[in-house]
């Protein structure tokens, strides 16, 4: 695993007992790289997604992408907090069924049950397969100006006779290399769309109708292209969308680094936000090459072992923070129609959204300056500041955003632990509060389940999302009552526990809690601190945890590919 310290810097404390905890982290860290690299190797296929790169379909009325720093760390707030306007349609992307295929009510000739096959509808083991690349890189740019290379069910063939038949439980990926060469900030990168819809360059190479066709009765339920699309230029997009779709495929549009998968073998997997109604979304594409890791995944793919983690993202629900006090709240989740489809009955749509809505990553630049300059807190922080310093060590700095976290950071096997006796512990008279989840308590989980080990991944289970979280952004249980003390916070991780996982050489925790800091800023905020200055990674805002196989369960999630961003939404599921 590539390091990423240079992005990272705390000074250390003097105390003996910081300097030996710092090393027992530091080594259980060092296993945990040593392991994953030595067994299995993580890859991204993600283009990275900021406003200088062609990373939305540029045609009118496609809206462009933007990332908003709403706020800085500063003496305005203590985080950074960003929102995103983002299209479903943005860098590298998901295509499910009702991007073509009209809904059963419409009686129309391409309805179908599949037409309500949305993203917050496709089950999670779809997500993953054994990657099968199907080389056609003697494509690439064999064609006229604005018209696409066909890959055809001969090349799929072809591969067939070298390798295998394609076949259920594959992910077959069509590698042209046209991401990795076209995809650059403007003005070079119009060539990788906008210069191809002008007829100016020659099209990217795509299946058409009948290579579709092909694979859906071989039974493949999941492709990807390097790509900008699935869909052949200037007249077959609409075709070969169809021809797949009915078939109930998935794909990955904008793939990129497939030369660094074999032609069999790896595992792939793509995630991405759980939209409401989504007929396509923006994800994330990785795959794990090597060891045993990558069959075990397979086979829980092929099988269908799959929980999904994450909650329906809906301007119904109340998926960020209405903050403490006026004017604190977080970007709500927002629908942005942008273009009417008259034959699907829908609208084209984007999110207006806090990149920390629904289930998303918390990078250590959440609440950590990124270099050393003096920060101007306000007067009440300055004051945690000096407590948590004195209590345990410097504060850190950090410029690891979104992008720069590595996906084998959220990934790992699951450890649940049930943190659920601990809810109705905090007597009335002390809310605002959150019962505090102890080293005690996770040493009495390792007492029972075995040792926590490098590279593992802690979920906390409280249950408060499940129990809570309702499409009725009026309810104030979730998160607006226990902010304001009236009634109990959710369970939450203070940062001597956090000092404590990251001794054992755990690199991220989870929780099906709204977040976890919990309701006290004081505490929540020595708790990022903490994550941030031990360089560990956050995945806040699960559900269904209580459906995890108590063995044997992987936890993958990975949060969209946002430059600068420090949260970021994304998808959490287990294989198992």
């Amino acid at each position: 695993m590539k390091s990423h310290r240079k992005h990272f810097a705390i000074p250390m404390k003097q105390a003996a007992f910081a300097a030996i905890v710092t090393a027992s982290c530091w080594n259980g860290f060092s296993q945990a790289q040593e392991t994953k690299t030595d067994s299995s190797r993580f890859v991204d296929h993600s283009l990275l997604i900021a406003p200088e790169y062609p990373c939305t379909w540029p045609s009118h009325p496609f809206p462009r992408f933007s990332i908003m720093h709403q706020r800085t760390i500063g003496p305005d707030s203590a985080y950074n907090v960003d929102a995103l306007l983002i299209d479903g349609n943005t860098g590298t992307q998901m295509d499910v069924p009702p991007h073509s295929v009209a809904r059963p009510d419409l009686n129309r000739e391409k309805s179908g049950p599949l037409g309500l096959a949305y993203t917050d509808k496709i089950e999670p083991w779809q997500f993953g397969g054994e990657a099968v690349v199907v080389d056609v890189r003697d494509l690439l740019d064999q064609a006229p100006k604005g018209v696409s290379p066909l890959v055809k069910p001969a090349h799929v063939e072809r591969f067939e006779k070298q390798y295998r038949q394609v076949r259920f439980g594959d992910v077959v990926l069509f590698r042209s290399d046209y991401t990795d060469k076209y995809y650059a900030p403007y003005p070079q990168g119009r060539r990788f769309i906008a210069d191809v819809l002008d007829q100016k360059a020659p099209g990217y190479p795509d299946p058409d109708p009948e290579c579709m066709e092909f694979l859906g009765k071989r039974g493949v339920m999941a492709l990807g292209t390097d790509s900008a699309s699935m869909g052949p230029l200037p007249t077959l997009a609409e075709p070969t969308h169809y021809a797949g779709l009915k078939y109930g495929m998935i794909w990955t549009e904008g793939a990129t680094n497939l030369k660094e998968l074999p032609p069999t073998g790896a595992f792939y997997c793509l995630l991405g936000p759980k939209h409401k109604d989504g007929p396509y979304g923006e994800a994330r594409a990785f795959s794990i090459v090597g060891g045993k890791l990558p069959a075990r995944l397979i086979d829980a793919c092929r099988n269908k072992r799959a929980v999904d983690l994450s909650p329906t993202l809906s301007a119904d629900y109340p998926l960020t923070s209405p903050g403490i006090g006026t004017a604190n709240h977080r970007q709500t989740y927002l629908k942005i129609d942008f273009v009417y489809a008259d034959y699907l009955d829908m609208w084209h749509h984007g999110h207006l959204m806090d990149a920390m809505a629904g289930t998303h990553l918390v990078p250590p630049s959440y609440a950590l300056p990124a270099d050393a300059k003096a920060v101007q807190y306000a007067p009440e922080v300055r004051g945690w500041l000096e407590e948590y310093e004195k209590q345990y060590g410097k504060r850190g700095t950090s410029d690891l955003t979104t992008e720069k976290v590595p996906i084998e950071w959220t990934c790992g096997e699951a450890r649940v632990i049930d943190v659920r006796s601990l809810v109705g512990t905090i007597p009335a008279d002390r809310w605002p509060a959150s019962p505090e989840i102890s080293v005690a308590e996770i040493k009495r989980y390792e007492a029972a389940s075995g040792e926590l080990r490098p590279g593992d991944v802690v979920l906390f289970q409280t249950g408060h999302n499940d129990r809570y979280l309702r499409p009725d952004r009026t309810d104030k249980a979730l998160w607006m009552d226990p902010l304001a003390g009236k009634s109990e916070g959710w369970p939450a991780i203070g940062p001597d526990a956090v000092i404590y996982l990251q001794s054992k050489g755990i690199r991220c925790i989870a929780s099906d809690a709204p977040d976890l800091g919990g309701v006290d800023p004081r505490r929540a905020l020595m708790t990022y601190w903490a994550m941030g200055s031990h360089e560990m990674v956050g995945v806040e805002f699960l559900v269904n945890v209580d459906k995890i196989p108590a063995k044997g369960a992987y936890f993958l999630f990975a949060a969209v590919n946002v430059r600068d961003c420090h949260g970021g939404p994304g998808r959490a599921i287990v294989l198992w």
